[in-house]
């Protein structure tokens, strides 16, 4: 044998390498204790029972020897053996659990336990005897109605079948339930490589399992160093609204809004199908796809089920963020999907098909509940898609959906924040001394309002923990970046550098917000906040505003932008989106402001109109509200003192101006009296009011509530020369 040296110590142990001729085990490596009692300093080896007994706690410092034998033989084996076989004593330490693996892929397999539910299965009361049913199945049944519905989701329609699907990574070995096709029709499966390949479902993957999929399958994805996952989005760094498509047909003919100023442009059934039949195509010719179920809408009452199938980590994990996280028990009762998206972004549209402009397309079905985006990776068109699905779905039940961030104070009382990008909504909606039921979507139904979301949404760009503690505080394992430059050493995010695109964001769960109430559900609201950034500063810094003119600014959406030095524009522009979220309503405004009228009516919510603009003068001469005095404007609001106040009516608007609110400078509550140049005011006012005329020529020839009464208070409710 060839020997070993490891170190000297009174004693010499040395490594020896033997193996039988008739072992057909991998060589043996067994410890052997060599005396230096031989003379000449020649090592002697004992080989007696009584020296085998004796040596089994004379190790070195008195400790055991080292057992490389099966833990069930013990040192009387030992012993027989060295009588038996001369030399060949083994020393033991019986101190060491040995592990309950043979290999090193059954240690592998010991290391990770399967996640099953805390508690017993049980369908909702709603579903009558279909829980008894649930419940009675087999675990291995349950797992094959899983996969049949997957393989649905996934199926052809033109063949008329779905793939194989097996559950888990390709990449590891696994025992897994398989599912054949599942036929929907007249099966005619024809013998092609598409068909004899399974696809791997990854399902419901966690955060952690996502990261290891990200970090290792797709490029530019890295842990930053507060533990997020910072990833790119390809070419398209944001929404492509040009690119997105509604299918007109029956169903959507008369409850969609078409036409001038509308954001949905129309469809044909066919076109849809030719790209629903490309985005799933490629999906099943991947190895492997990410499957997501979950829920939007917190109230149980209300919720729908949404599925999503992606071809990146990144989609899968941004959507586990944004959407509301279903528990095992939910999962194993979920059952058929309500809506299913299809994103295939990484695959381009056929731009042979009708009206397509680009390689992207975003295509929404709502007669077949289904989405497909195809030639975008950009991950908000999914958010925002569903979305556009609330905003058609819980109308025709009655129930409001809405662009709006929500708190609620400590005595239940709930405010609602309407306001474009820039304006302060987040901001002002995110306030430690009030609960966060959400900063984007919500819905106002007959038990109060809900978030639809499970996430938030955050910019990141100029991000800091001086200016929004909350948001850099969530940035943590789990949160998904986008679109973030970091240095490649410390993996320290620069949230200043717009190198990659100015459209930086963070995506993460609620419950990453301190002050989240959970869940996010609310009574209804006692105050209607509509945000505005006036860079023409003739807005007041508040204004307490009856039913009709909240219903005319919420139809207005009016913020203003300041043009870029590039183009060497300095005027502010006035930009309009109805109800605050053009892109995503799917109904005609004058719908969403009737529902929103009808809701503060019945359940006395009073409606505010706030600029966190400018004052004193136009953008370039005047100045920005200060956030302070803003925050002090929105706390009055809260705490009820707004409403015994004193007020004023001013010209053009006619809006009720408060004589004084404590905290805040009285002559800046009075936008004339902040302006040095009285004439440039007027002119300025006229300019505005104007804008805000012609805004809503679109929306006039509409009738509103009962016999159009509403549509006569809401236009007369607007500017006045």
């Amino acid at each position: 044998p060839a020997f070993l040296p490891f170190r000297h110590w009174r004693r010499h142990i040395y490594l020896v390498s033997c193996q039988k001729a008739t072992d057909h085990l991998p060589t043996k490596f067994l410890f052997r204790e060599m005396a230096s009692g031989g003379a000449n300093g020649e090592f002697s080896f004992s080989s007696s029972t009584t020296a085998a007994a004796n040596r089994a706690g004379s190790g070195r410092n008195g400790l055991p020897k080292i057992q490389t034998q099966d833990s069930a033989k013990k040192l009387s084996d030992a012993a027989a053996r060295g009588a038996a076989a001369g030399a060949e004593d083994l020393c033991y330490d019986d101190s060491a659990t040995p592990v309950k693996a043979q290999t090193l892929d059954e240690l592998h397999s010991l290391q990770k336990k399967r996640s099953t539910p805390s508690t017993p299965i049980t369908a909702p009361a709603a579903a009558g005897n279909q829980g008894a049913f649930f419940t009675a199945m087999s675990e291995e049944e349950r797992q094959r109605q899983q996969l049949q519905s997957i393989s649905a989701s996934l199926a052809s329609l033109t063949r008329e079948t779905g793939p194989k699907v097996v559950k888990g990574d390709p990449a590891r070995r696994s025992t897994a339930p398989k599912v054949g096709h599942v036929e929907h029709y007249a099966p005619s499966i024809s013998v092609t490589d598409s068909s004899l390949k399974f696809t791997h479902v990854l399902y419901n993957l966690s955060p952690a399992e996502l990261y290891e999929q990200a970090i290792k399958y797709e490029k530019g994805s890295f842990i930053t160093s507060t533990g997020a996952l910072a990833t790119l989005s390809g070419a398209k760094t944001g929404r492509s609204p040009r690119d997105k498509r509604v299918v007109r047909d029956d169903t959507t003919e008369g409850d969609l809004w078409w036409g001038k100023g509308s954001p949905n442009i129309e469809m044909d059934e066919h076109t849809f199908m030719v790209n629903r039949e490309r985005a799933v195509d490629y999906l099943n010719s991947l190895d492997k796809v990410f499957v997501n179920d979950q829920f939007l809408n917190w109230d149980p009452e209300h919720r729908i089920k949404v599925r999503i199938v992606s071809a990146r980590a990144y989609h899968s994990l941004f959507m586990h963020n944004m959407c509301i996280r279903a528990t095992p028990e939910e999962l194993e009762n979920f059952g058929t999907p309500d809506f299913t998206i299809y994103n295939a972004g990484q695959f381009p549209c056929n731009r042979y098909t009708h009206y397509m402009t680009s390689s992207t397309s975003i295509d929404l079905n709502l007669g077949r509940r289904e989405m497909v985006i195809l030639g975008t990776q950009y991950a908000g068109e999914m958010k925002k898609g569903l979305f556009g699905v609330m905003h058609y779905l819980m109308p025709l039940r009655g129930i409001l959906s809405l662009h709006s961030g929500c708190n609620m104070g400590k005595d239940g009382d709930v405010a609602l924040f309407f306001g474009l990008s820039g304006t302060g909504k987040t901001t002002l909606s995110t306030d430690h001394n009030r609960y966060l039921i959400g900063d984007d979507e919500h819905c106002w139904s007959d038990n109060g309002v809900s978030n639809i979301e499970g996430g938030c949404y955050a910019k990141c760009i100029d991000l800091s923990a001086e200016k929004e503690p909350d948001i850099f505080n969530a940035i943590k394992f789990g949160t998904v970046l986008e679109n973030v430059v970091f240095d490649e050493h410390t993996r320290q995010v620069d949230y200043s550098d717009k190198s990659v695109t100015e459209n930086t964001r963070a995506a993460y769960p609620i419950e990453y917000i301190p002050n989240a109430k959970l869940p996010c559900v609310g009574p209804h609201p006692k105050n209607v906040i509509l945000l505005a950034c006036d860079a023409f500063g003739v807005l007041p810094p508040v204004s307490r505003l009856n039913l009709a003119q909240t219903m005319y600014h919420f139809i207005s959406g009016y913020t203003a932008l300041v043009a870029g030095t590039e183009d060497g524009i300095k005027e502010p522009q006035a930009t309009f989106s109805a109800c605050f979220g053009a892109a995503f309503i799917m109904m005609h405004p004058t719908r969403y402001a009737a529902m929103l009228a009808e809701k503060m009516q019945k359940h006395g919510a009073t409606g505010w109109l706030v600029n966190t603009g400018w004052s004193g003068g136009s953008y370039g001469s005047g100045s920005r509200i200060k956030l302070s005095y803003t925050r002090k404007i929105i706390n009055a609001i809260h705490s009820g003192e707004l409403l015994e106040a004193n007020y004023t009516k001013t010209e053009i608007f006619g809006l009720e101006i408060p004589s004084s609110i404590e905290g805040v400078p009285s002559e800046i509550l009075q936008p004339a009296n902040t302006w040095s140049d009285k004439k440039a005011y007027n002119e300025t006012l006229l300019k505005l009011g104007g804008l805000f005329k012609k805004n809503f020529e679109v929306f006039a020839n509409h009738k509103i509530g009962k016999d159009g009464k509403l549509t006569e208070q809401i236009l007369a409710a607007g500017p006045v020369f």
